[in-house]
């Protein structure tokens, strides 16, 4: 399967698509014209056409989690 411009793989791709999906089903009004109904197609229809907006979020490891935790604990900000 060919990568999605803009994605750093397949499945990022498809995580995106499912919660756009998904916030379509609970009543978000889609961003583009489409003859779909279907909530996945919209989302894909949308990713396409460079509507939907994403980022990766800030990955730490545990220990640096664990000792950011303990300095607020102790007021070492």
């Amino acid at each position: 399967m060919k990568l999605m411009d803009g994605f750093d793989s397949n499945y990022r791709y498809i995580l995106v698509a499912a919660r756009r999906a998904r916030q379509l089903q609970s009543g978000a009004p889609p961003v583009v014209d489409t003859t779909s109904r279907k909530p996945c197609r919209i989302a894909q229809d949308e990713i396409r056409a460079g509507k939907v907006k994403w980022e990766i979020p800030e990955t730490r490891s545990a220990a640096e989690q664990a000792a950011q935790t303990l300095d607020k604990a102790l007021g070492q900000d």
